[in-house]
C-alpha cells in the first residue's frame, strides 16, 4: 500500500481490460528501463502513485525524455500514420470546408488558420495549397501553429517553408509584422515565425492562449487524443480513480495500475448524472481547450473542426500505446511509444452546451463523402501519371473504408452561437448529405 497525498491506493483488479494488461501469472523478465522510467520511479517513491493523466503528460511531453519532444513520430518510419500523410485529398477537403464557412460568414478580415498539434505540417501545407487558389483569402490569411515540440516545429517549417531556422526564445524575436500582428506589449508571441512557400505568414506558439485573436478557422486533428486523461472505475463505494504505481513483483513491467481508496480531487469529473458505464476516461484539458475555442469564436467569429479517434459516450477503457504501428503495453518502456485515449465527444458536447453550436460526431468516411471526396478522386485520377493511380485509390480506401479509418475517426464541428440562424438556413457542409 502506498500513499499519494491524502489518497491511499491499493492494488486491485481495476477492470477486465486493465487486469488483462497488468496481471501476469508467471514470473518473467522485466521490460527495459528508460531514462523516463527512472524519473517516474524517483517521483513515485517520493510522493506516491501518480494519476494516469500525470503519466501521459510526462511520457509524451517531458522536456528531456518525452515521446514527442525529440523525434519524428509520424509516417512509415514513425509509430503511426495520420490521414494527411495518406492522401492530399484529406487536407484539401478540410480547406474547402473552411473556405466555405469563411465565405458564409462574409469574408471577415483578417483570417487566421489555427492548427493545434500540426504533426509534420502536411495538413496545413495541403490546406494552404487550396487557399492559394483564392486571391480574396490569400490577401488576408495567416497560419498559426500550436506546437510544443522543438523538433516537430523544425519538421513543420521544412515542410511549409522549405527552410529550417533555430528556435529562439520569444524575447529575442523582433516584433512580427505582416499579418501575424504581434505587438511588443502583447502576450500573443511566437517563438518562431516565417513565410510559407505559398507566401502566407506563419507563426509557432507553445500555447493556444498565445495565438492572436480574430476570425479563426481552428483544426485539431489527432490532437485531443494525446491530451492527458483521468481514468475512473466504478466500485460498490463509488467512483475510484486509477493510479500508476511501481511494480516490484513478478510482472513484466516496472509499473502497475492501482485504485484510489477514496475520492480524489479529479473525482468531480466522474460524477455525471445518468452515467451507466463502469469505467470512464475524462480529459479536462480537452474541455478547457474547446471552451477557449468557443470563447474566441463568440468574441471574434470563426469555426472549428475536431478530427480524432473517438466515440459518443459509449466506450470505456481506450487508453493504449502504439509503437512501430502496433499496439504496445502502455506501462512498458515509457517514453518510447505513443500514448492515446479515444476522445469522448459526448463530454465535449456537454462542456460546450450553452457556449457554442456543435455538430457531430460523424464518421470520417461519411464526412468526406459528403464533401465530395469521390469527385476529387475522379479528377485526380484523370490527370495523374499511371504510377500514381494506385496510391490515390489506396489512400481513398484508407480514408473512407469503415474497416479502416472511415469509421474509427470522427469529425466534430464547433460554431459560435450567434451563427444559429445562418446555419439553420445553410447547414455546415460535411455533416449533412448534399441534397
Amino acid at each position: 500500500m502506498a500513499k499519494s497525498g491524502s489518497c491511499l491506493v491499493v492494488s486491485v483488479g481495476i477492470s477486465k481490460q486493465l487486469s488483462k494488461r497488468s496481471m501476469v501469472i508467471e514470473a518473467q523478465a522485466k521490460s527495459a528501463e528508460t531514462k523516463l522510467l527512472q524519473q517516474l520511479r524517483s517521483r513515485i517513491l517520493a510522493t506516491g502513485p501518480i494519476t494516469v493523466a500525470e503519466y501521459m503528460k510526462e511520457v509524451l511531453t517531458n522536456p528531456m525524455s518525452g515521446y514527442y519532444m525529440h523525434r519524428d513520430v509520424f509516417g512509415s518510419s514513425g509509430d503511426f500514420t495520420t490521414s494527411p500523410e495518406i492522401s492530399q485529398m484529406f487536407g484539401e477537403l478540410i480547406a474547402v470546408w473552411f473556405l466555405n464557412e469563411w465565405v458564409k460568414a462574409g469574408k471577415p478580415k483578417p483570417l487566421y488558420i489555427v492548427e493545434l498539434g500540426p504533426g509534420r505540417g502536411t495538413l496545413s501545407d495541403d490546406m494552404l495549397r487550396v487557399f492559394s487558389k483564392y486571391s480574396d483569402a490569400m490577401e488576408v490569411v495567416s497560419l498559426h501553429l500550436v506546437e510544443i515540440s522543438p523538433h516537430l516545429s523544425q519538421v513543420q517549417e521544412l515542410k511549409l517553408c522549405g527552410t529550417v531556422s533555430v528556435v529562439k526564445d520569444v524575447l529575442e524575436h523582433s516584433p512580427v509584422t505582416l499579418r501575424l500582428q504581434v505587438k511588443k506589449d502583447s502576450e500573443e508571441a511566437t517563438y518562431k515565425h516565417s513565410i510559407t512557400k505559398h507566401g502566407v505568414p506563419v507563426g509557432w506558439y507553445r500555447h493556444l492562449h498565445d495565438v492572436p485573436r480574430g476570425f479563426s478557422c481552428f483544426i485539431a486533428h489527432e490532437f485531443l487524443d494525446a491530451l492527458p486523461v483521468h481514468k475512473f472505475q466504478r466500485t460498490p463505494e463509488g467512483w475510484r480513480e486509477v493510479f500508476i504505481d511501481l511494480d516490484d513483483g513478478p510482472g513484466p513491467h516496472h509499473l502497475r495500475y492501482v485504485l484510489s481508496r477514496g475520492p480524489t480531487p479529479a473525482s468531480f469529473f466522474a460524477n455525471v448524472t445518468g452515467e451507466k458505464r463502469d469505467h470512464l476516461e475524462v480529459c479536462p484539458e480537452a474541455g478547457v481547450i474547446v471552451q477557449e475555442l468557443a470563447s474566441r469564436m463568440d468574441e471574434h467569429g470563426g469555426c472549428g473542426l475536431v478530427v480524432d479517434y473517438g466515440h459518443d459516450g459509449d466506450k470505456t477503457d481506450t487508453f493504449r500505446a502504439f509503437k512501430n504501428h502496433a499496439l504496445h503495453p502502455a506501462l512498458s518502456e515509457p517514453g518510447t511509444a505513443d500514448l492515446t485515449a479515444d476522445v469522448d465527444f459526448s463530454y465535449l458536447r456537454r462542456i460546450l452546451k450553452d457556449r457554442a453550436l456543435t455538430f457531430g460526431p460523424i464518421a470520417q468516411g461519411e464526412f468526406l463523402r459528403n464533401m465530395g471526396i469521390h469527385i476529387r478522386l475522379e479528377k485526380l485520377l484523370a490527370n495523374c501519371p499511371p504510377e500514381a493511380r494506385q496510391d490515390l485509390l489506396t489512400g481513398y480506401d484508407m480514408l473512407t473504408n469503415p474497416e479502416k479509418m472511415g469509421e474509427r475517426f470522427k469529425f466534430f464541428g464547433i460554431f459560435p452561437k450567434d451563427m444559429q440562424e445562418t446555419l439553420n438556413a445553410n447547414p455546415p457542409a460535411g455533416f449533412f448529405a448534399p441534397s
